[in-house]
């Protein structure tokens, strides 16, 4: 018995400081194991936000180069409709009227079609310049409007929900320069 007894108390011995050792380095193991987990968890939940986004993203916006491409269709229209409107032997034609009105009506099937599909048109004429949805081509002067008011549209902007399609390009105004601030600039340059 006292043999047993004698193992216990070593037991007990070597349980006390060598297990208390052994029992950190499994608690440790067991949290880094555990941090492991929810790093892997929290990546997998990433991941699958971003799959979310990307394929939202592809049935929103998939078609945005073709929509895009599209205009094109909408631009040769307008043109083709004010060519044969300032064309002077086609002014003759009496059915010139009947050949215009077939034009717009495709014109205005087409606008539908892309408003249906969130394909809006800029409204731009007498509104401030914004780089965000305008490009300058022009700059006009003009003492009777404010500076930077779009007072001319050379081309339609359009929006693809959110984002912007096309940028409208127009003209913008610029103050007037006076006579004796031109001859003051020619004095300057000589």
């Amino acid at each position: 018995m006292s043999e047993k007894n004698d193992k216990s108390e070593k037991e007990q011995n070597l349980d006390t400081p060598e297990k208390k050792s052994k029992e950190l380095n499994v608690e440790e193991k067991l949290k880094e194991t555990e941090d492991k987990l929810l790093r892997s968890l929290a990546e997998i939940e990433n991941q699958r936000r971003r799959f979310e986004k990307e394929i939202k993203d592809a049935f929103e916006f998939g078609s945005f180069n073709f929509a895009k491409e599209s205009l094109a269709i909408l631009d040769n229209l307008e043109r083709a409709k004010n060519a044969i409107k300032n064309d002077e032997i086609l002014k003759l034609n009496k059915d010139l009227d009947k050949f215009l009105d077939n034009i717009s009506i495709i014109e205005k099937d087409l606008i539908s079609i892309f408003e249906k599909n969130r394909i809006i048109k800029i409204e731009s004429k007498g509104k401030k310049f914004d780089p965000n949805f305008h490009q300058a081509m022009v700059e006009i002067e003009d003492n009777k409007s404010e500076i930077g008011t779009i007072i001319q549209e050379i081309q339609s902007g359009y929006m693809f929900g959110d984002r912007l399609l096309r940028p409208a390009l127009v003209g913008v105004t610029k103050k007037k320069s006076s006579k004796n601030e031109e001859i003051n600039d020619k004095k300057g340059k000589n």
